[in-house]
């Protein structure tokens, strides 16, 4: 019955959040399929390589950075398909650029309580963290990638 109750408050959310859910599921596919592939070939797509974008604050676009980020989060828990930190962030910035809204993605490093290195993915648009902030502060920025809309 879990399926029906999530169809049921599926039907219930406004037709663009609708959508944007549709769009994530779709991205967070396509990312997955770039995560697979030579990191060198997909790098160039991500963005201006160690550059960020602006902390400006851009107010119209509060609302929408906040329904992508959802959108992307809660789908995430639904592919049949591994959807973590690099892959939301991805999805994330592709609906951002399809938008012009400007991102900046950015890998970090640490090591978790066995001395094992570990990685992790977020991505900032303006002032805002749309995907992997809950844990971001626990890593080391090790490259950034800015993608600036022309």
């Amino acid at each position: 019955m879990k399926v029906l109750r999530m169809v049921r408050i599926f039907l219930l959310l406004s037709m663009n959040f609708k959508l944007l859910l549709i769009e994530a599921f779709f991205l967070l596919g396509w990312a997955r399929i770039l995560k697979s592939m030579s990191f060198s070939k997909v790098a160039p797509s991500l963005g201006e390589y160690m550059n960020e974008t602006s902390l400006n604050l851009d107010e119209s676009k509060k609302h929408l950075l906040k329904n992508v980020s959802e959108a992307v989060n809660l789908m995430s828990r639904y592919t049949f398909w591994e959807s973590m930190c690099l892959v939301k962030a991805i999805a994330a910035m592709k609906m951002l650029e399809r938008r012009h809204i400007e991102s900046t993605l950015y890998l970090g490093t640490a090591k978790d309580k066995t001395g094992k290195l570990i990685a992790h993915a977020w991505l900032r648009s303006g002032p805002f963290y749309i995907t992997g902030a809950e844990v971001m502060d626990q890593f080391v920025v090790v490259s950034k990638f800015g993608k600036k809309i022309r």
